[in-house]
């Protein structure tokens, strides 16, 4: 079974894809202080799952322009 995230995890990360696209890297480091900025987020732990989740979208936006582009 792999990882399972809750929806609020899912659906902030897309919200801040969709508004700071520039801002979003592959970086889990520069994706959390950047959670940090645009939510406010009490939790540590919560934090965390955005970021890492938001850095995995990035990865797989990345793959397929990758696929597009052969």
């Amino acid at each position: 079974m792999g990882k399972v995230r809750t929806s609020i995890v899912k659906r902030t990360a897309r919200k801040i894809l969709e508004l700071h696209p520039d801002k979003v890297s592959l970086s889990f480091e520069e994706n959390k202080k950047l959670v940090q900025e645009v939510v406010d987020v009490k939790s540590k732990k919560l934090r965390n799952q955005i970021a890492g989740y938001l850095t995995h979208l990035v990865k797989i936006k990345k793959k397929l322009e990758e696929q597009v582009a052969k």
